[in-house]
C-alpha cells in the first residue's frame, strides 16, 4: 500500500558523513527526503511549530531563526538547499516579488557565497518564471558568478511518487555531472493515498452547510468549472496550499463521502496526499498544521531529489578513484 511505502522509504538513516544546511526549512518536507537517503540534515526557520515539528520527526538540529543576508553561518556542510518563501512569486498572489518583505533569495545566495558547498538547490512556486522573470535570471547570475553550473528545471511532483498536480521549480548548482532525477512510471491517484481515510467522521470534522454548498455551485459556475472541484479519487488531487486546506470554501480541498455529505480533508488525508508518512508527528493548531503541510515540500519529491544529489556524490567519489588508481597501482608493484 502506498501508506505503508512512504512510511517505509521516508525513515531518516544515517548513511554518510555528508552535512545538509536546510535553510527556510518549514516542518522538514525537504529535509525529510535528505535524510532518508543518508544525508545529515541542519535546518534553519523562523516559525516556532515548524521548528518542533522538525525536531521531532527529523534528526537535525533545526534553529529558530529569521534568515538575513548578515546572518554568519559557522556550520561547514557539502549541500546548500531550501524553499525561500514563495508567496512573494506566486501566481495565487500579488507578485510583489523582490519587492516582497519575506523574499529570502538574498539570504539564500548570502549562504552559498558563505558556505560554498559542493552543489546546491531550491524549490520554488513556478510564478517565479512569469511575471518575475526579470528577477529570477537576476538570481541565476549572481549564483553563476560563484562559481558554478546552475540549472533550473519546472518539474511536477505528481511524477515523482506524490498523489498531486503540484508543479513547482527546482534550480541546482553544481560543478559538472548533476543530472535530474527521472519520472516514474506510475502516478499515484488520491484514492491510492488517503482511500482508507475518506469516509471516516472523526469528531474534527468540518462538514459543509447548505448555504457553504449554493456558494460553491456559484463559484464553480463563475468560474466555468466543468467538474465538481471535490477530491476525485480516481485520479491524483489538484495543488493542496495553504489556503485551500484551511479554508476559503469555494477552492476549499474537500472529500464527498459515501452518503452524500461533503467535508473539509482532514490534516492527515492532507499529509498523506503530501506524501509525509503516518508516524511523522505535526506540532501547534490546527491552522498551524494546515499550513505546515500547505508550505511544504512534497517529502518523496524531496526523496527523489536527494537520490539525484546522492548519486553526484557517488559519481565524485568515483572519479576520486579513477584518479588515484595509477598511482596505487605503482606503489604495488614497488
Amino acid at each position: 500500500m502506498y501508506r505503508d511505502r512512504l512510511s517505509r522509504l521516508l525513515k531518516p538513516v544515517k548513511h554518510n558523513n555528508i552535512v545538509v544546511l536546510d535553510l527556510f526549512a518549514g516542518c522538514g518536507g525537504l529535509g525529510l527526503g535528505f535524510e532518508a537517503n543518508g544525508f545529515i540534515t541542519h535546518g534553519f526557520e523562523m516559525d516556532e511549530d515548524c521548528c518542533e515539528t522538525y525536531r521531532k520527526n527529523l534528526q537535525g538540529r533545526c534553529e529558530q531563526v529569521f534568515l538575513t543576508p548578515e546572518y554568519s553561518f559557522h556550520k561547514k556542510a557539502q549541500v546548500v538547499i531550501g524553499g525561500p518563501p514563495c508567496q512573494p512569486f506566486s501566481v495565487g498572489g500579488n507578485q510583489f516579488g523582490c519587492n516582497d518583505v519575506r523574499n529570502g533569495f538574498p539570504a539564500f545566495i548570502s549562504a552559498i557565497r558563505q558556505v560554498k558547498p559542493e552543489i546546491w538547490l531550491f524549490e520554488n512556486v513556478r510564478g517565479l518564471l512569469y511575471r518575475n522573470r526579470w528577477y529570477f535570471d537576476k538570481i541565476i547570475g549572481e549564483l553563476e558568478s560563484l562559481g558554478y553550473i546552475v540549472e533550473h528545471r519546472l518539474m511536477n511532483a505528481i511524477d515523482y511518487d506524490v498523489a498531486q498536480n503540484r508543479e513547482r521549480i527546482i534550480v541546482v548548482g553544481h560543478r559538472g555531472g548533476f543530472c535530474f532525477p527521472d519520472k516514474v512510471s506510475y502516478r499515484v491517484t488520491a484514492g491510492e493515498a488517503i482511500g482508507d481515510l475518506v469516509n471516516l467522521t472523526p469528531p474534527e470534522s468540518r462538514f459543509l452547510t447548505p448555504s457553504m454548498d449554493q456558494y460553491i455551485a456559484k463559484y464553480e459556475k463563475a468560474s466555468k468549472c466543468v467538474n465538481p472541484r471535490d477530491l476525485h479519487l480516481n485520479k491524483p488531487a489538484r495543488t493542496l496550499t495553504c489556503r485551500n486546506l484551511a479554508g476559503a470554501t469555494g477552492d476549499m480541498q474537500r472529500v464527498r463521502l459515501a452518503d452524500g455529505r461533503r467535508r473539509r480533508l482532514l490534516y492527515r488525508e492532507a499529509a498523506r496526499l503530501q506524501s509525509f508518512p503516518d508516524w511523522f508527528e505535526f506540532v501547534g493548531s490546527e491552522t498551524s498544521v494546515y499550513n505546515q503541510i500547505g508550505n511544504a515540500v512534497a517529502p518523496m519529491f524531496a526523496y527523489h531529489l536527494a537520490s539525484a544529489v546522492r548519486d553526484y556524490f557517488l559519481l565524485e567519489t568515483s572519479k576520486l578513484v579513477q584518479s588515484i588508481r595509477p598511482v596505487q597501482s605503482v606503489q604495488c608493484q614497488i
